[in-house]
């Protein structure tokens, strides 16, 4: 699976190149202040697709956060596509300043998938979550316990990328996508967890431990 090892995700690749190719031309024009600018939009992608090492925490049925980011709801929804009951759900927003490679919050296989084309309104709002474009997984782990996560676009992320496929096994902490310039990440919880992240924390993906498993 893709940028398991790589300090620049390779998503960001083709973008550094644009803009150091930019950079380079218009400082071999002269043109100092537009170098300048474009100079700053290289160093800032380069940020931006940043794919940093990380220390993930051991023991059963753990949960950790798949995103960096803040939290800016946690609770109780119907949640109709698999579960169809209620589960606590953990919504995790991205802004652009932090790392969008997201990481798979718990051990276990990819049961099933989908993907949903959609709007792209505001991220933070509760109706992103429905319209928005989107990427789930639902993941059974060896205890046969099933969690979901899903990658929501926002209003400037314009780019999902998720890599396994149904039958994939997955590590906690393992890259498992990432979505390009801005975006959220919800967790459905099945009915038994112990969620433990409260409502505006920040979070460090597979590091922040958001809860347990039943």
């Amino acid at each position: 699976m893709r940028n398991q090892n790589q300090l620049i995700a390779s998503e960001g690749y083709p973008f550094i190149a644009l803009f150091a190719f930019m950079t380079l031309v218009f400082a071999l024009l002269g043109w100092g202040f537009v170098t300048f600018v474009l100079l700053l939009l290289t160093l800032f992608t380069v940020y931006f697709f940043r794919n940093p090492e990380r220390v993930i925490p051991t023991g059963d049925d753990l949960v950790v956060a798949p995103a960096d980011g803040k939290v800016i709801f946690v609770g109780e929804v119907e949640e109709p596509r698999y579960f169809q009951q209620r589960v606590t759900k953990v919504s995790i927003f991205m802004n652009v300043f932090n790392v969008h490679v997201n990481r798979a919050p718990c051990n276990g296989k990819v049961v099933e998938m989908y993907y949903q084309k959609g709007e792209f309104l505001n991220a933070s709002l509760d109706k992103a979550a429905t319209c928005n474009e989107q990427s789930g997984i639902l993941l059974e782990t060896e205890s046969g316990s099933r969690i979901m996560f899903v990658q929501i676009a926002g209003l400037v992320a314009r780019r999902i990328v998720t890599y396994p496929v149904i039958g994939s096994l997955l590590e906690r902490g393992m890259r498992y996508g990432l979505i390009r310039f801005g975006s959220r990440v919800d967790i459905y919880f099945p009915q038994g967890s112990d969620v433990d992240i409260t409502l505006g924390e920040k979070t460090v993906a597979g590091e922040t431990i958001l809860g347990t498993l039943p």
